[in-house]
């Protein structure tokens, strides 16, 4: 993608012999947490600039499964039915397969606004445009080197000012390490991803969790062409993931493989302070196996967004903004401590799987606890 402006920016501030341009927020992440709030920022008048260190459009190591919650915030962007002219998949059905290949299933609810699988690529691309035609200003490959207090953000291509930044730059948030946010990270586990010929793995409508022995991993078909592949292991695993893949799956050696590690961090601290908001994986980091990830980025981005429009002042933006973002977890945390223990024990998991199938009741509750409309 091309640079982009929707609005011309409000002029500059001078340092020195430097003129550097300024805006009201600056969002350093074009994901679904940070094109949702520059949307709702620029559309509520406000001169936003988005960042990106990564050249437009860009796959992203994800399981392409958008929950239905995110539905509302679609419709709130005008997003929904460009998102349906995509004919993403319709998720009817969650699979869980153990290593021996004994399988459970929980059919879902049918629903208007379903559980869909559409490729990030695709999705990042509509949301970022839509916050372009709101109004922001778009520079992709454009990598943050300094945040100065003030705050001057020193990229790749110039300097730019701002009295709030918006870190939606991910779990290894360069945002939040520069401000001292970021906490240490353990990189026990690595999760790998690829896009591969839908030939290889038929699952239709459904979405498949499955356990192996070197961890566990998920299938999503995307189109009739082309089927999402993740697989998640402890680090030290990566060649033997890859080969166990490419051996079960008889896919092509020359498959290219994304990855992405921390799948466990500590949650940064503080979220919001100082005009520095975090949002999505750069606040808090939740287990893949919930699938639930674009959901909270692009929830906690409608969030951050309402709450400076909402509030003349930061501190009380920021004070908004952190109870809400608490609200959004509470009483789920419960399901991604589940998912996490299950995935570390991929062996006893699959053990378990047959005693699920005598109380379906206890698995739909877990499965619909994640893959149904949040209120």
């Amino acid at each position: 993608m091309e640079t982009h402006a929707g609005r011309a920016h409000g002029g500059g501030r001078r340092r020195g012999d430097i003129c550097v341009s300024a805006y009201d927020v600056i969002v350093v992440g074009a994901g679904p947490a940070g094109s949702t709030a520059a949307a709702l920022l620029a559309s509520a008048g406000k001169r936003v600039l988005i960042l990106d260190k990564s050249k437009f459009p860009r796959d992203k190591v994800c399981g392409d499964c958008l929950n239905p919650s995110a539905w509302r915030i679609l419709d709130r962007l005008g997003l929904a039915e460009a998102i349906r002219a995509l004919h993403p998949t319709e998720v009817q059905r969650v699979e869980f397969a153990g290593i021996s290949g004994h399988m459970v299933a929980v059919d879902l609810p049918r629903s208007e606004q379903p559980e869909i699988v559409v490729r990030r690529r695709d999705l990042d691309e509509l949301l970022v445009r839509r916050a372009v035609a709101c109004g922001a200003e778009f520079r992709d490959g454009c990598a943050v080197t300094a945040i100065e207090g003030g705050w001057i953000v020193n990229t790749s291509i110039g300097q730019f000012s701002a009295r709030v930044i918006l870190a939606a730059d991910g779990r290894n948030s360069t945002v939040a390490r520069m401000t001292g946010r970021l906490p240490t990270a353990s990189r026990e586990r690595i999760a790998i991803q690829a896009h591969v010929p839908s030939a290889s793995l038929t699952i239709g409508n459904s979405v498949r969790m499955f356990f192996h022995r070197l961890g566990y991993g998920g299938i999503a078909s995307i189109d009739a062409d082309v089927t999402n592949l993740c697989l998640v292991s402890k680090t030290e695993n990566i060649d033997a993931l890859r080969a166990y893949a490419e051996s079960h799956f008889q896919l092509n050696p020359k498959t290219r493989w994304n990855s992405i590690t921390p799948l466990q961090r500590a949650d940064a601290r503080p979220i919001a302070a100082d005009g520095v908001f975090l949002l999505g994986d750069a606040a808090r980091v939740v287990e893949p196996f919930t699938g639930e990830g674009i959901y909270y980025a692009m929830r906690t981005g409608e969030l951050a967004a309402d709450a400076l429009i909402n509030h003349s002042d930061l501190d009380g933006a920021a004070s908004h903004y952190a109870a809400e973002h608490r609200k959004i977890y509470r009483g789920r945390l419960w399901v991604n401590l589940v998912a996490r223990t299950a995935a570390l024990h991929p062996v006893a998991t699959s053990r378990l799987l047959p005693v699920f199938q005598n109380l379906p009741a206890a698995l739909a509750l877990l499965t619909r606890k994640v893959t149904v409309l949040k209120k």
